[in-house]
């Protein structure tokens, strides 16, 4: 990578997923996930914060997953509202950007779910 950066180290195989809506046969649908391939990544968490609800705290941390990009397009390139699976942890995509300027990887901006 340009600008002094190193080239991120991608040591994780995570499985990219897509949201799919399948009909459930009453008029609605069920929300699935549908594998879209595999991708190496660099996993690195963010700062944490704690959130309060009305009778609930819950501890979050975001995460920045690294990936190598593919074309505008492409079904293996990360969107916002994707998933990025490792064994049973799951994230959920928010956000993707270009990590450097000649494209070559991307930033996905997640946070972990609970995989149930």
């Amino acid at each position: 990578m340009s600008g002094g950066r190193k080239t991120p180290r991608l040591d994780r195989r995570m499985v990219l997923e897509a949201p799919e809506r399948v009909a459930d046969g009453a008029g609605g649908f069920q929300l699935t996930w549908g594998t879209r391939g595999v991708v190496w990544a660099a996993v690195r968490p963010g700062t944490g914060r704690e959130t309060a609800g009305v009778e609930v705290r819950a501890a979050q941390v975001p995460y920045r997953i690294t990936v190598r990009a593919a074309p505008v397009g492409s079904s293996m390139r990360p969107r916002p509202e994707d998933r990025l699976r490792d064994g049973t942890r799951v994230f959920t995509l928010l956000a993707v950007t270009e990590e450097d300027p000649r494209g070559q990887y991307l930033t996905c901006f997640a946070r972990e779910e609970d995989p149930a």
